[in-house]
């Protein structure tokens, strides 16, 4: 007979037990992992850099803003001084002055008032004629409307094209979810 063997049990037990799987999270953990390594030696190099090198390029900023005005005000001193040794020359006279022999004599003298004005500046009459025509010429000029310029997508194609694009895309968006959902 071909039913010899009837142990039954024997085929239902499994006989290895499946393989476990990997799992699936390992890859996502390992490359979080790296990323989050990344970003914290980003934040420690943003820490040293705020910590320790800005103040130091802080300083000798200062110290370079410091050393030219300092010089400035050397230069400043010197030019000064420059100019007052200039200004007022002290002149020694190389032959000594004649003698005064003229004797003072008593003169009369007779205070007249007198008109020395001889007509207007006539400086001021050429700033007054430019300021006139200056308030002629500002006063003419009316800023009128001119046309707008044809710039621009909406100038070009139009709104309504626009508006007409907007609706083509957002019916592509609704088509595409509806793909998506039946497949």
């Amino acid at each position: 007979m071909a039913f010899d063997n009837m142990d039954m049990d024997n085929e239902l037990e499994p006989q290895d037990a499946p393989p476990k799987e990997e799992s699936g999270n390992r890859t996502f953990l390992i490359a979080a992992g790296i990323l989050g390594g990344i970003t914290v030696l980003a934040l420690i190099c943003i820490a040293v850099y705020a910590l320790v090198l800005l103040p130091r390029q802080r300083t000798a900023q200062e110290q370079q803003v410091a050393t030219l005005n300092a010089q400035n005000t050397q230069v400043a001193l010197a030019i000064t001084q420059t100019s007052a040794a200039m200004a007022a020359p002290t002149l020694t006279p190389t032959k000594p002055p004649p003698p005064s022999t003229a004797t003072a004599t008593p003169t009369s003298v007779v205070v007249v008032a007198t008109s020395t004005s001889a007509g207007p500046d006539p400086r001021t009459a050429t700033v007054a004629a430019l300021l006139t025509q200056a308030a002629q010429t500002t006063q003419t000029v009316v800023p009128t409307a001119t046309n707008l310029p044809d710039t621009g997508f909406a100038d070009e194609v139009g709104l309504p094209v626009m508006m007409g694009m907007a609706v083509l895309l957002v019916a592509v968006i609704f088509v595409a979810r509806r793909l998506r959902s039946a497949t």
